[in-house]
């Protein structure tokens, strides 16, 4: 019995590392987002009001008595409390337009394209291979791409591995057929990707 009442012991005073690093986390997020959403405020302590907030009151009189209780920083805090906040400064300055995003997987199916257009050659055995790489290609381009570009870069994974069926001979048909089909769908492609 001692040595079970031992172990007890030992089991419950043992902390629960995992759910004192997710207490440290949630408490360190609510830092955060304390810290985020406070005003900001200058050296000498006084809070600086943000053009959203609310409007100040106009300024008033001031009485030899209220600059005299009021402690004059210093001149490092004149100096960083003279310049405007960088919030104002950016508002007015117009940020150049962003560049167009493509979609995802359009790069990495221009790039298996590409490297067709470059690797077939002329002989029926080096079409047939770069074919077979062509659609290895665009079947992982087509992991990360989404909807209709998506679709697209399957499809075109699927009429390269049956252009490599026929230029091997597997199937018995003309690899000029699949080659006008995939003509077309390129011209999609590119104009899904904004490649025109």
């Amino acid at each position: 019995m001692g040595s079970g009442s031992a172990r007890g012991e030992g089991a419950g005073s043992r902390l629960n590392w995992t759910a004192v690093s997710a207490v440290a986390g949630s408490l360190a997020a609510v830092v955060a987002l304390f810290t985020y959403l406070r005003p900001p405020v200058t050296g000498s302590g006084a809070v600086v009001s943000t053009p959203s907030a609310v409007s100040s009151p106009s300024p008033e009189p001031s009485s030899p008595d209220r600059e005299d209780a009021r402690p004059s920083p210093s001149p490092s805090l004149e100096r960083s409390t003279s310049r405007p906040p960088e919030r104002t400064r950016a508002t007015q300055d117009t940020p150049p337009p962003l560049p167009e995003v493509r979609p995802a997987g359009c790069d990495e199916a221009a790039t298996a394209l590409n490297a067709y257009r470059r690797d077939a050659g002329t002989s029926g055995s080096g079409q047939a291979a770069a074919a077979q790489q062509t659609y290895r290609d665009l079947m992982g381009a087509g992991l990360s791409a989404q909807g209709v570009v998506a679709a697209k870069i399957r499809r075109l994974a699927a009429e390269f591995q049956e252009l490599g069926f026929r230029l091997t001979g597997m199937v018995d048909a003309d690899p000029n057929q699949v080659i006008t089909d995939i003509n077309t769908d390129i011209r999609e492609f590119n104009g899904l990707c904004a490649f025109d």
